[in-house]
């Protein structure tokens, strides 16, 4: 990678797009138990270890909704479909001596299943629906927790 394009110390913030994907839109499942959203376990750094939105970097030339949906597939094994924005937020992540090691800019987006079954791939080592509530025992990306809560709460989907 070149200086422009690197992800590690980036000239430039790096746009990148994730997936909300709850198993239901009302909030609760048929049987009236608690609303799951899908997560992945990052597998490479930065952030390896840590549970977050699938999703990941925009290619040049791809437009948001087809990297979200491409994001999906290839952490996920599912085929999505691609709703509205749910959230815009940046994640700044300084080294050591206080440098930007990282800089993204991160569109969410509201997604909902179309077909597949759960898999890890690509750049993640797990894949799972969790319980909103149970989501604070996890170790989350900063700002995650927020996003879910939030977004679940506002029922725009």
């Amino acid at each position: 990678m070149t200086a422009d394009s690197s992800r590690r110390y980036p000239v430039r913030p790096v746009l990148g797009v994730g997936a909300l994907v709850f198993e239901d839109a009302t909030g609760e499942d048929a049987a009236g138990e608690t609303q799951r959203v899908l997560l992945v376990k990052r597998g490479r750094a930065p952030l390896a270890g840590f549970w977050s939105l699938p999703g990941g970097c925009v290619e040049t030339g791809e437009g948001l909704e087809s990297a979200v949906a491409r994001e999906v597939f290839e952490e996920t094994g599912l085929s999505v479909s691609v709703g509205p924005i749910a959230a815009v937020f940046e994640r700044l992540m300084p080294d050591g001596e206080g440098r930007c090691e990282y800089h993204y800019v991160l569109i969410d987006f509201y997604c909902s299943v179309q077909s597949g079954s759960p898999r890890a791939g690509d750049d993640s080592s797990e894949v799972g629906w969790f319980a909103v509530e149970e989501l604070a025992r996890l170790q989350l990306t900063d700002g995650t927790l927020d996003v879910i809560r939030d977004s679940a709460r506002s029922k725009n989907f």
